[in-house]
């Protein structure tokens, strides 16, 4: 595939999303790399396009070939479930891949014959192929209020002192260390979380965010608020 070096991409994330090494990258994009003068490290150009070693159209028609020789595989394709996602402010097909759905950028590309990866538009359709060929678990609504300094040191119901910058929550029911995903749908934010606590005890609420999730959710300010909230 090609990719577009924006400005601020480390080199590790651009390798990455390529899926090649630091040496490979160097081989293959001699144009798209520089040493500092002032600290002797390398970079990547800002505004140059890249590439790993195949690009998107080669293996689209590899993927398609597969269809067309294996009837199976087609069989099996169709029969898969996908999720639909729709592109948010802020979305690039770096962090869909990496943070969110945990798929290869190639993956989202191909499913959705995207002829210029490197644009996503807000408000676009995206599908998204559920792993393991299960639908994932569905997003639950629940309303969320956070804890903080008032509380930080003290033991949680885990036996451990609460840390109001740890990415924890208090959750009633919830088994101790399950992890889970949970999304401010207002900005697309999403941060995963472990429940090391118990509660919230007030009528109408269902989680109680750390200080720091709240912070990562923008949702300090607000106190009380809507979100979606999944298993992991």
């Amino acid at each position: 595939m090609k990719y577009e070096i924006q400005k601020g991409d480390p080199i590790a994330q651009v390798t990455k999303l390529l899926g090649v090494s630091w040496n490979e990258f160097r081989k293959l994009n001699p144009h798209a790399v520089a040493k500092s003068k002032d600290t002797g490290k390398w970079y990547v150009k800002e505004g140059v396009t890249v590439e790993g070693p195949g690009s998107f159209q080669s293996k689209l028609k590899e993927a398609q070939g597969e269809r067309n020789v294996n009837p199976s595989l087609q069989k099996n394709t169709e029969n898969k479930q996908w999720l639909e996602y729709t592109v948010k402010p802020g979305d690039t097909l770096w962090r869909l891949s990496r943070e969110k759905f945990r798929i290869p950028v190639d993956t989202i590309i191909k499913d959705n014959g995207m002829l210029n990866p490197r644009t996503l538009l807000v408000g676009q359709k995206l599908r998204i192929r559920a792993e393991g060929g299960a639908v994932a678990e569905k997003k639950e609504a629940v309303v969320a209020s956070w804890y903080g300094e008032q509380y930080h040191g003290k033991l949680m119901s885990n036996g451990k002192p609460f840390d109001m910058h740890k990415d924890t929550i208090a959750h009633r029911d919830l088994p101790m260390g399950t992890r889970v995903r949970i999304e401010n749908p207002a900005t697309g934010k999403v941060v995963e979380a472990m429940v090391t606590d118990r509660g919230p005890f007030v009528s109408g609420r269902d989680i109680d965010l750390s200080y720091g999730l709240a912070k990562k959710l923008s949702v300090v300010d607000k106190g009380v608020s809507k979100l979606l909230m999944k298993k992991l």
